[in-house]
Parts: structure tokens; C-alpha cells; sequence
């Protein structure tokens, strides 16, 4: 079984009009422009890199598992304001991965997890293939461990 892999962040196109929106209206769709005040802490998911000291980042709802199964899910996420779409190789980890602890989600076709574990960040290429190697896993998100938060998905290649 093929276990090559591509991770991928959220597309910024999905909200980019909230990028530009005023507090009041920012409010009418539950998100809000914050400033890091530490890093690591504010990975952003479209970068798929942490944000910097004083940068400030767009923190909103995200449907990120917009299924038609049981397993629709959604979560907070951070958007850094200048943010460009990470393009990672294939099998390539992001450094904001490798430092935190980890949930990775395997689904199978019908969008339905068929397999969850944490793991440490450093530990996620072997447990991306693990996963792989099954053949009935069509697709990986992967979450941080601790505040459940989405970070990626993972494709076969």
C-alpha cells in the first residue's frame, strides 16, 4: 500500500472576505482579530507557520470537516493577517507539527474515523504512514492533542 503523503492547509480563499471586515462585523461571524503575544502559540492554519511576536492574527470558526457523515466537525482556527498557502512537498512535516502533541484522525471513504491516536509531533511521519498503510483510510486530519484545535489534512499521493 502506497504510504507517500501530502499535507495541506486550509485554502485562505475559504474566508478571505473576512479579511477585510470591521470589529462589529467581524463579530456577526464570531471571529476577531487578536495579536500573538507568544510564540510558538499562534499557528496559522493557511501557512501552516507559527505567527510572530505582535502579528496580528485572525481567530474565527472553521468548518473543518464539512462531511455528510456523523463526524461533521468544526473548531476555532488561527489565520495570520498576511498569510500565504503553505506548498509542502511530498512527506513534508511542517515545523509547527513537529513541537506539539498530536491527533491524528484517519477517515475512510463514507467520512467516517475509523482510527484516532495522539502522538508527539516528532513521531507523525511514521504514524502518517501507519495510517496510510491501512487501505481503507482515505484521508488524515490532524489536530493539536491538547485543545483539540484542527491544524491539516493529509492526502495519499
Amino acid at each position: 500500500m502506497k504510504t507517500d503523503f501530502k499535507i495541506s492547509g486550509i485554502d485562505k480563499h475559504s474566508f478571505s472576505e473576512l479579511l477585510n471586515l470591521n470589529e462589529q462585523e467581524l463579530e456577526n461571524h464570531n471571529a476577531k482579530w487578536i495579536t500573538a503575544d507568544a510564540n510558538p502559540g499562534y499557528p496559522c492554519r493557511v501557512s501552516l507557520i507559527e505567527a510572530n511576536i505582535g502579528e496580528r492574527v485572525l481567530v474565527l470558526p472553521y468548518l473543518h470537516h464539512n462531511a455528510d457523515s456523523p463526524y461533521r466537525a468544526s473548531g476555532p482556527i488561527f489565520v495570520r493577517e498576511n498569510a500565504i498557502e503553505a506548498k509542502l512537498d511530498i512527506n513534508e512535516i511542517p515545523e509547527i507539527l513537529r513541537q506539539r502533541q498530536l491527533s491524528i484522525r484517519a477517515y475512510n471513504k463514507q467520512q467516517i474515523m475509523i482510527h484516532a491516536e495522539i502522538l508527539q509531533g516528532s513521531e507523525l511521519e511514521p504514524g502518517i504512514r501507519k495510517q496510510l498503510s491501512n487501505h481503507e483510510v482515505e484521508y488524515i486530519h490532524i489536530h493539536n492533542a491538547n485543545p483539540g484545535c484542527f491544524n491539516c489534512s493529509v492526502h495519499r499521493v
